[in-house]
Protein backbone atom coordinates (compact mmCIF):
# COMPACT_ATOMS: atom_id res chain seq x y z
CA UNK A 1 0.00 0.00 0.00
CA UNK A 2 1.57 3.49 -1.07
CA UNK A 3 2.48 5.34 2.03
CA UNK A 4 0.00 8.55 0.76
CA UNK A 5 -2.68 6.48 0.67
CA UNK A 6 -2.59 4.37 4.23
CA UNK A 7 -1.66 7.98 6.16
CA UNK A 8 -4.93 9.64 4.19
CA UNK A 9 -7.37 6.57 4.91
CA UNK A 10 -5.73 7.17 8.59
CA UNK A 11 -6.68 11.01 8.78
CA UNK A 12 -10.18 10.03 7.07
CA UNK A 13 -10.54 7.57 9.62
CA UNK A 14 -13.83 5.64 9.64
CA UNK A 15 -16.26 8.05 8.06
CA UNK A 16 -15.09 7.03 4.84
CA UNK A 17 -15.50 3.53 5.36
CA UNK A 18 -12.72 0.97 3.67
CA UNK A 19 -12.39 1.26 -0.10
CA UNK A 20 -10.78 -1.72 -1.55
CA UNK A 21 -7.98 -0.15 -4.22
CA UNK A 22 -7.22 2.77 -5.56
CA UNK A 23 -8.21 5.37 -8.25
CA UNK A 24 -6.29 2.67 -10.48
CA UNK A 25 -4.54 -0.74 -9.27
CA UNK A 26 -1.74 0.02 -6.84
CA UNK A 27 -2.77 -0.06 -3.48
CA UNK A 28 -4.64 -2.60 -1.63
CA UNK A 29 -6.73 0.27 0.52
CA UNK A 30 -7.44 3.91 0.14
CA UNK A 31 -10.17 6.70 0.60
CA UNK A 32 -11.32 8.41 -2.01
CA UNK A 33 -9.02 11.12 -3.84
CA UNK A 34 -7.73 14.32 -2.11
CA UNK A 35 -6.41 17.70 -3.04
CA UNK A 36 -2.79 18.05 -3.67
CA UNK A 37 -0.49 19.54 -6.05
CA UNK A 38 -1.38 18.64 -9.71
CA UNK A 39 1.35 17.89 -12.10
CA UNK A 40 1.14 20.72 -13.97
CA UNK A 41 1.27 23.63 -11.89
CA UNK A 42 -0.67 26.48 -10.40
CA UNK A 43 -3.00 27.93 -12.27
CA UNK A 44 -1.83 31.50 -14.04
CA UNK A 45 -3.33 34.56 -14.64
CA UNK A 46 -6.60 34.16 -17.35
CA UNK A 47 -5.67 34.32 -20.87
CA UNK A 48 -7.93 36.66 -23.67
CA UNK A 49 -10.16 33.95 -23.70
CA UNK A 50 -10.61 34.18 -19.93
CA UNK A 51 -9.15 30.57 -19.02
CA UNK A 52 -6.54 30.48 -16.37
CA UNK A 53 -3.98 27.24 -17.08
CA UNK A 54 -0.65 25.66 -15.79
CA UNK A 55 2.55 27.09 -17.31
CA UNK A 56 3.17 26.35 -20.65
CA UNK A 57 -0.41 25.51 -21.70
CA UNK A 58 -2.36 27.96 -24.40
CA UNK A 59 -5.60 28.44 -25.70
CA UNK A 60 -8.01 29.13 -28.54
CA UNK A 61 -11.53 29.47 -29.31
CA UNK A 62 -12.92 27.08 -32.12
CA UNK A 63 -16.62 27.93 -32.45
CA UNK A 64 -19.15 30.05 -31.17
CA UNK A 65 -22.78 28.81 -31.38
CA UNK A 66 -24.98 30.92 -33.88
CA UNK A 67 -21.31 31.91 -35.98
CA UNK A 68 -19.58 30.43 -38.63
CA UNK A 69 -16.82 27.79 -37.75
CA UNK A 70 -13.83 29.88 -38.99
CA UNK A 71 -12.71 28.61 -42.28
CA UNK A 72 -16.04 26.49 -43.05
CA UNK A 73 -19.44 27.72 -44.07
CA UNK A 74 -20.83 25.94 -40.90
CA UNK A 75 -23.40 27.83 -38.18
CA UNK A 76 -21.94 25.99 -34.70
CA UNK A 77 -24.89 24.75 -33.10
CA UNK A 78 -26.17 26.25 -29.46
CA UNK A 79 -25.45 24.54 -26.35
CA UNK A 80 -23.12 22.39 -26.95
CA UNK A 81 -22.48 19.37 -24.65
CA UNK A 82 -21.18 15.88 -24.67
CA UNK A 83 -18.09 15.01 -26.98
CA UNK A 84 -15.45 13.04 -28.61
CA UNK A 85 -12.64 12.81 -30.91
CA UNK A 86 -12.08 10.29 -34.24
CA UNK A 87 -8.70 9.62 -36.34
CA UNK A 88 -9.11 11.43 -39.48
CA UNK A 89 -6.45 10.27 -42.06
CA UNK A 90 -3.78 12.74 -40.14
CA UNK A 91 -5.65 15.13 -38.93
CA UNK A 92 -8.67 14.40 -36.55
CA UNK A 93 -12.57 15.11 -36.26
CA UNK A 94 -14.30 16.40 -32.45
CA UNK A 95 -17.64 15.71 -32.39
CA UNK A 96 -20.12 17.75 -30.49
CA UNK A 97 -24.34 17.19 -28.74
CA UNK A 98 -26.38 20.22 -28.56
CA UNK A 99 -28.83 20.02 -25.56
CA UNK A 100 -31.56 22.07 -26.77
CA UNK A 101 -35.39 20.76 -27.15
CA UNK A 102 -36.19 20.74 -29.58
CA UNK A 103 -33.72 20.90 -32.12
CA UNK A 104 -30.63 18.61 -30.33
CA UNK A 105 -28.79 16.91 -32.08
CA UNK A 106 -24.93 17.05 -32.80
CA UNK A 107 -22.11 18.52 -34.65
CA UNK A 108 -18.65 17.54 -35.71
CA UNK A 109 -15.23 20.34 -36.82
CA UNK A 110 -12.47 18.08 -38.91
CA UNK A 111 -8.81 19.53 -38.50
CA UNK A 112 -5.97 18.50 -40.37
CA UNK A 113 -2.84 16.84 -39.07
CA UNK A 114 -1.91 20.40 -37.96
CA UNK A 115 -4.55 21.22 -35.95
CA UNK A 116 -6.17 23.52 -38.38
CA UNK A 117 -9.76 23.57 -38.71
CA UNK A 118 -10.51 22.22 -42.40
CA UNK A 119 -14.81 21.53 -42.02
CA UNK A 120 -18.03 21.26 -39.77
CA UNK A 121 -20.97 19.78 -40.49
CA UNK A 122 -24.51 18.29 -38.77
CA UNK A 123 -24.20 14.67 -38.12
CA UNK A 124 -27.08 14.98 -36.31
CA UNK A 125 -30.55 16.89 -36.32
CA UNK A 126 -34.11 16.79 -35.17
CA UNK A 127 -33.57 14.72 -32.01
CA UNK A 128 -33.93 16.09 -28.74
CA UNK A 129 -31.72 17.40 -25.53
CA UNK A 130 -28.45 15.40 -26.33
CA UNK A 131 -26.73 15.98 -23.76
CA UNK A 132 -23.89 13.72 -23.04
CA UNK A 133 -22.53 9.80 -25.03
CA UNK A 134 -19.67 8.20 -25.85
CA UNK A 135 -17.21 7.05 -28.96
CA UNK A 136 -17.60 3.34 -29.85
CA UNK A 137 -14.62 1.37 -30.98
CA UNK A 138 -16.30 1.13 -34.83
CA UNK A 139 -15.77 4.84 -34.34
CA UNK A 140 -19.33 5.65 -34.13
CA UNK A 141 -20.48 8.51 -31.85
CA UNK A 142 -23.78 7.58 -29.45
CA UNK A 143 -25.22 10.71 -28.80
CA UNK A 144 -27.92 10.00 -26.09
CA UNK A 145 -31.61 12.43 -25.05
CA UNK A 146 -31.07 13.78 -22.14
CA UNK A 147 -35.33 13.55 -21.54
CA UNK A 148 -37.67 11.13 -20.04
CA UNK A 149 -37.81 8.21 -22.68
CA UNK A 150 -35.39 9.25 -24.77
CA UNK A 151 -33.18 7.58 -26.87
CA UNK A 152 -29.29 6.53 -28.64
CA UNK A 153 -28.53 7.63 -31.55
CA UNK A 154 -25.87 6.23 -33.81
CA UNK A 155 -24.41 8.55 -35.57
CA UNK A 156 -21.09 9.02 -38.09
CA UNK A 157 -18.47 12.30 -37.42
CA UNK A 158 -17.29 11.40 -40.66
CA UNK A 159 -21.26 12.50 -42.12
CA UNK A 160 -23.74 10.19 -43.24
CA UNK A 161 -27.16 9.21 -41.63
CA UNK A 162 -27.73 8.23 -37.68
CA UNK A 163 -29.37 5.45 -36.19
CA UNK A 164 -32.20 5.63 -32.93
CA UNK A 165 -30.76 2.83 -31.21
CA UNK A 166 -33.81 1.16 -29.49
CA UNK A 167 -32.90 -1.61 -27.96
CA UNK A 168 -30.38 0.69 -25.70
CA UNK A 169 -33.72 1.40 -23.73
CA UNK A 170 -35.60 4.55 -23.66
CA UNK A 171 -34.54 6.56 -20.19
CA UNK A 172 -32.90 9.78 -19.15
CA UNK A 173 -29.83 9.36 -21.08
CA UNK A 174 -26.50 11.07 -20.08
CA UNK A 175 -23.06 9.11 -21.31
CA UNK A 176 -22.34 5.81 -22.13
CA UNK A 177 -19.25 4.48 -22.55
CA UNK A 178 -17.48 1.41 -24.55
CA UNK A 179 -15.97 -1.41 -22.62
CA UNK A 180 -14.33 -3.85 -25.75
CA UNK A 181 -12.83 -6.58 -23.10
CA UNK A 182 -16.91 -7.09 -21.64
CA UNK A 183 -18.08 -6.20 -25.25
CA UNK A 184 -20.51 -4.38 -23.67
CA UNK A 185 -21.87 -0.05 -23.92
CA UNK A 186 -22.38 1.29 -20.63
CA UNK A 187 -24.78 3.51 -19.75
CA UNK A 188 -25.75 6.56 -17.20
CA UNK A 189 -28.96 8.33 -16.01
CA UNK A 190 -29.39 11.62 -15.16
CA UNK A 191 -32.13 11.21 -12.67
CA UNK A 192 -32.10 11.82 -8.83
CA UNK A 193 -33.06 8.30 -8.38
CA UNK A 194 -31.48 6.91 -11.55
CA UNK A 195 -29.76 3.74 -11.98
CA UNK A 196 -26.35 2.67 -14.24
CA UNK A 197 -26.86 0.40 -16.92
CA UNK A 198 -24.66 -2.08 -19.24
CA UNK A 199 -26.04 -3.12 -23.02
CA UNK A 200 -24.79 -6.11 -24.36
CA UNK A 201 -24.94 -6.59 -27.87
CA UNK A 202 -26.52 -9.20 -29.64
CA UNK A 203 -23.31 -9.02 -32.16
CA UNK A 204 -20.26 -6.77 -30.94
CA UNK A 205 -20.16 -4.12 -33.51
CA UNK A 206 -24.20 -3.22 -34.00
CA UNK A 207 -26.01 -2.03 -31.62
CA UNK A 208 -29.28 -2.75 -33.47
CA UNK A 209 -30.10 -5.81 -30.85
CA UNK A 210 -28.96 -7.12 -27.65
CA UNK A 211 -29.95 -6.97 -23.43
CA UNK A 212 -29.83 -3.96 -21.35
CA UNK A 213 -29.32 -4.58 -17.80
CA UNK A 214 -29.42 -2.36 -15.02
CA UNK A 215 -26.32 -2.78 -12.28
CA UNK A 216 -27.77 -4.49 -8.55
CA UNK A 217 -25.86 -3.34 -5.02
CA UNK A 218 -26.50 -2.54 -1.57
CA UNK A 219 -27.25 0.90 -0.41
CA UNK A 220 -23.38 1.18 0.60
CA UNK A 221 -20.58 3.23 -0.93
CA UNK A 222 -18.80 0.02 -1.39
CA UNK A 223 -19.21 -3.78 -2.12
CA UNK A 224 -19.87 -5.96 -4.86
CA UNK A 225 -22.50 -5.75 -7.07
CA UNK A 226 -24.56 -7.84 -10.04
CA UNK A 227 -26.15 -7.53 -13.17
CA UNK A 228 -29.79 -8.34 -13.75
CA UNK A 229 -32.05 -7.83 -16.99
CA UNK A 230 -34.36 -4.94 -17.20
CA UNK A 231 -37.47 -6.86 -18.72
CA UNK A 232 -39.15 -3.69 -20.59
CA UNK A 233 -36.38 -1.65 -21.75
CA UNK A 234 -38.74 0.86 -23.54
CA UNK A 235 -39.52 2.36 -19.86
CA UNK A 236 -43.89 2.16 -20.61
CA UNK A 237 -45.75 2.00 -18.38
CA UNK A 238 -42.64 1.40 -16.20
CA UNK A 239 -39.86 3.23 -15.86
CA UNK A 240 -36.82 0.90 -16.64
CA UNK A 241 -34.77 2.08 -13.14
CA UNK A 242 -37.88 0.87 -11.49
CA UNK A 243 -38.19 -2.78 -12.53
CA UNK A 244 -35.55 -4.57 -11.14
CA UNK A 245 -36.16 -4.84 -7.26
CA UNK A 246 -32.78 -3.88 -6.00
CA UNK A 247 -31.16 -1.87 -8.78
CA UNK A 248 -28.50 0.44 -7.57
CA UNK A 249 -30.11 4.34 -7.40
CA UNK A 250 -27.74 6.95 -8.09
CA UNK A 251 -28.23 10.60 -8.05
CA UNK A 252 -27.90 12.43 -10.93
CA UNK A 253 -25.72 10.28 -13.53
CA UNK A 254 -23.56 12.27 -15.72
CA UNK A 255 -20.03 11.26 -17.43
CA UNK A 256 -19.05 7.54 -18.02
CA UNK A 257 -15.28 6.61 -18.85
CA UNK A 258 -13.85 3.40 -19.57
CA UNK A 259 -9.74 1.84 -19.57
CA UNK A 260 -8.39 -0.83 -17.96
CA UNK A 261 -11.04 -3.06 -16.64
CA UNK A 262 -12.62 0.13 -14.93
CA UNK A 263 -15.45 2.11 -15.57
CA UNK A 264 -15.73 5.62 -14.14
CA UNK A 265 -19.12 7.54 -13.70
CA UNK A 266 -19.74 10.90 -12.06
CA UNK A 267 -23.44 11.73 -10.24
CA UNK A 268 -23.91 15.57 -10.13
CA UNK A 269 -26.16 15.55 -7.33
CA UNK A 270 -23.72 14.04 -4.53
CA UNK A 271 -20.55 15.25 -6.05
CA UNK A 272 -18.93 11.75 -6.43
CA UNK A 273 -16.95 9.93 -8.90
CA UNK A 274 -18.17 6.67 -8.71
CA UNK A 275 -15.66 3.49 -9.58
CA UNK A 276 -16.75 0.11 -11.21
CA UNK A 277 -14.15 -2.52 -10.65
CA UNK A 278 -14.99 -4.97 -13.21
CA UNK A 279 -12.23 -7.47 -12.88
CA UNK A 280 -13.42 -8.18 -9.44
CA UNK A 281 -17.47 -7.24 -9.57
CA UNK A 282 -16.98 -4.37 -6.58
CA UNK A 283 -17.29 -0.76 -6.50
CA UNK A 284 -15.93 2.25 -4.44
CA UNK A 285 -15.87 5.79 -4.37
CA UNK A 286 -13.31 7.19 -6.26
CA UNK A 287 -13.52 10.92 -5.30
CA UNK A 288 -16.34 12.89 -3.07
CA UNK A 289 -16.25 16.51 -2.27
CA UNK A 290 -18.27 15.57 1.37
CA UNK A 291 -15.38 13.36 2.27
CA UNK A 292 -12.22 16.08 1.34
CA UNK A 293 -9.75 16.20 4.35
CA UNK A 294 -10.18 19.88 5.75
CA UNK A 295 -13.13 20.70 3.54
CA UNK A 296 -12.38 23.29 0.53
CA UNK A 297 -13.21 20.67 -2.17
CA UNK A 298 -11.61 21.33 -5.12
CA UNK A 299 -14.10 19.80 -7.63
CA UNK A 300 -18.06 20.22 -7.36
CA UNK A 301 -20.52 19.68 -9.42
CA UNK A 302 -19.18 16.78 -11.22
CA UNK A 303 -20.17 15.88 -15.10
CA UNK A 304 -18.13 15.03 -17.68
CA UNK A 305 -15.30 12.74 -17.64
CA UNK A 306 -12.18 11.78 -19.98
CA UNK A 307 -9.48 10.17 -19.30
CA UNK A 308 -5.84 10.79 -21.21
CA UNK A 309 -3.32 8.86 -21.96
CA UNK A 310 -1.34 9.39 -18.86
CA UNK A 311 -4.25 7.64 -16.52
CA UNK A 312 -5.25 11.30 -15.35
CA UNK A 313 -8.96 11.56 -15.25
CA UNK A 314 -10.37 14.61 -16.22
CA UNK A 315 -13.33 16.08 -14.65
CA UNK A 316 -15.55 18.77 -15.79
CA UNK A 317 -17.94 21.02 -13.85
CA UNK A 318 -21.20 21.97 -14.36
CA UNK A 319 -20.90 25.10 -12.21
CA UNK A 320 -18.14 24.76 -9.36
CA UNK A 321 -15.92 27.69 -10.27
CA UNK A 322 -16.09 26.59 -13.77
CA UNK A 323 -13.30 24.16 -13.93
CA UNK A 324 -11.55 21.23 -15.57
CA UNK A 325 -10.52 19.16 -12.26
CA UNK A 326 -7.44 16.27 -12.91
CA UNK A 327 -7.73 13.28 -10.73
CA UNK A 328 -4.35 11.34 -11.17
CA UNK A 329 -3.36 7.94 -11.14
CA UNK A 330 -2.50 8.41 -7.37
CA UNK A 331 -5.51 9.67 -5.96
CA UNK A 332 -4.54 13.77 -6.24
CA UNK A 333 -7.25 16.07 -7.16
CA UNK A 334 -6.57 19.69 -8.46
CA UNK A 335 -7.58 21.93 -11.27
CA UNK A 336 -5.99 21.82 -14.42
CA UNK A 337 -7.81 25.08 -15.81
CA UNK A 338 -10.67 27.71 -14.90
CA UNK A 339 -12.88 29.74 -16.99
CA UNK A 340 -13.21 32.86 -14.95
CA UNK A 341 -16.26 35.10 -16.03
CA UNK A 342 -18.98 32.73 -17.14
CA UNK A 343 -20.45 31.59 -13.62
CA UNK A 344 -23.97 30.76 -15.29
CA UNK A 345 -22.48 28.13 -17.48
CA UNK A 346 -20.89 24.59 -17.69
CA UNK A 347 -18.39 22.96 -18.79
CA UNK A 348 -18.84 20.15 -21.35
CA UNK A 349 -17.83 17.69 -23.41
CA UNK A 350 -14.02 17.23 -22.61
CA UNK A 351 -11.88 15.13 -25.31
CA UNK A 352 -8.46 14.71 -25.84
CA UNK A 353 -7.20 14.52 -29.86
CA UNK A 354 -5.24 11.34 -31.09
CA UNK A 355 -1.90 12.05 -30.23
CA UNK A 356 -3.17 13.57 -26.42
CA UNK A 357 -1.59 17.10 -27.07
CA UNK A 358 -5.21 19.08 -27.97
CA UNK A 359 -7.79 19.20 -25.00
CA UNK A 360 -11.37 19.94 -26.47
CA UNK A 361 -13.98 21.43 -24.49
CA UNK A 362 -17.15 23.91 -24.51
CA UNK A 363 -18.17 26.12 -22.30
CA UNK A 364 -22.00 25.55 -22.96
CA UNK A 365 -23.82 29.16 -22.04
CA UNK A 366 -20.72 30.98 -22.52
CA UNK A 367 -20.54 34.81 -21.38
CA UNK A 368 -23.87 35.03 -22.19
CA UNK A 369 -25.87 32.09 -19.39
CA UNK A 370 -27.79 31.20 -22.47
CA UNK A 371 -27.98 28.55 -25.04
CA UNK A 372 -27.09 30.70 -27.61
CA UNK A 373 -23.39 31.70 -26.06
CA UNK A 374 -22.08 28.62 -26.17
CA UNK A 375 -18.17 28.72 -26.86
CA UNK A 376 -15.84 25.76 -27.93
CA UNK A 377 -12.50 25.66 -27.05
CA UNK A 378 -9.09 23.90 -27.42
CA UNK A 379 -6.54 23.53 -25.06
CA UNK A 380 -2.76 22.88 -26.57
CA UNK A 381 0.16 22.14 -24.25
CA UNK A 382 2.83 19.47 -22.65
CA UNK A 383 0.04 17.18 -21.52
CA UNK A 384 2.08 14.27 -20.23
CA UNK A 385 2.70 10.31 -22.07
Amino acid sequence: MERRSFLRGAVIGTSAAAFGGTLWQGAATAAPAQPGPGPYGALGAADANGIQLPSGFTSRVIARSGQVVSGTSYTWHNAPDGGACFVDGSGWIYVSNSEINPGGGASAVRFNSSGTVTGAYRILSNTRQNCAGGATPWNTWLSCEEVSLGYVYETNPFGGAATRRDAMGRFKHEAAAADPVRQVIYLTEDETSGCFYRFIPSTWGNLSSGTLQVLKAGTATSGSFTWQTVPDPDGSPTATRNQVSGSKKFNGGEGCHYANDTVWFTTKGDNRLWQLNLASSTYELAYDDSLVVGGGAPLTGLDNVTGSSSGDLFVAEDGGNMEICIITPDDVVAPFLRISGQSASEITGPAFSPNGQRLYFSSQRGTSGSSSGGITYEVTGPFRA
